[in-house]
């Protein structure tokens, strides 16, 4: 038992310090390729960054909030964005509305796909 001790000890701080949001698939942005079954707008990013936060660009501002619930399940915090004018601003409004309304992240190779109960789909790709 006295053997075992250390790699019980080791097991528990490897798993103590692995990132279980969404944030441990960072490592690169993520740029929106379909939002809600329609081609994404040009230049939309999503950058999971430090644990617990996300931030990117949307058709018109920057954007960044918290997101901390476990992997799988996604759920942003209040977004602070910034507040410059564009033509592309009803186009914004949608991708941070359904943004904030995902539930849901599934991540396979290069592909990232947030969903909602309700069926809304961004899908993203590195």
């Amino acid at each position: 038992m006295i053997r075992l001790a250390p790699l019980i000890g080791l097991s528990l701080l490897l798993a103590a310090c692995q990132d279980e949001t969404v944030s441990g698939y960072a490592g690169g942005i993520w740029r929106l390729t379909e939002m809600a079954g329609d081609p994404a707008p040009e230049g939309v990013t999503l950058d999971l960054t430090e644990q617990g936060q996300i931030s990117g660009q949307a058709p018109c501002n920057r954007y960044s909030g918290p997101q901390s619930v476990p992997y799988p399940w996604f759920e942003t915090g209040p977004l602070a964005v910034t507040r410059r004018a564009c033509a592309a601003l009803d186009a914004e409004r949608r991708y941070l509305s359904l943004l904030q309304s995902m539930s849901l992240a599934e991540v396979a190779g290069d592909v990232l796909i947030l969903s909602n109960e309700a069926g809304g789909e961004l899908v993203f790709a590195r």
